[in-house]
């Protein structure tokens, strides 16, 4: 009865991790899709500001002011970047590479879903 409850408890937990990480999964896209479509607008921005003649003839900050759709998606990024997106588009992979650190002290390991790796055993001799 011991292993049955083990095994009882392996799947609930299993169950359990597979519930987090898919329920991360549509706000990971979301902010995915954010990061894309700033990174595209700011890239964009910065090639009108660079093929500009006026950018090298007047001060940076007249310049800056002179191409307002650069300079907004510019901020916002940085923006983005200050609130932590960077850590939102990757959060399922931290919490399964944290998951498999503590799994591996007992020979198990989990994928990117969640799902549970189960090791063989070490054989002492």
């Amino acid at each position: 009865m011991h292993s049955l409850e083990q095994a009882e408890d392996l799947k609930a937990f299993e169950r359990r991790l597979t519930e987090y990480v898919s329920c991360l999964q549509p706000a990971t896209g979301r902010w995915r899709m954010i990061l894309i479509v700033v990174s595209v607008c700011t890239a964009t921005g910065a090639w009108n500001w660079l093929i500009d003649p006026d950018t090298q003839k007047v001060s940076f900050f007249s310049s800056l002011w002179n191409h307002p759709f650069f300079t907004i998606s510019c901020v916002t990024l940085i923006g983005l970047f200050f609130a932590g997106i960077h850590k939102r588009v990757v959060a399922p992979s931290i919490i399964a590479a944290r998951c498999r650190t503590v799994l591996a002290e007992y020979n198990m390991s989990c994928d990117d879903t969640g799902k549970l790796i189960l090791k063989p055993r070490p054989h002492i001799q």
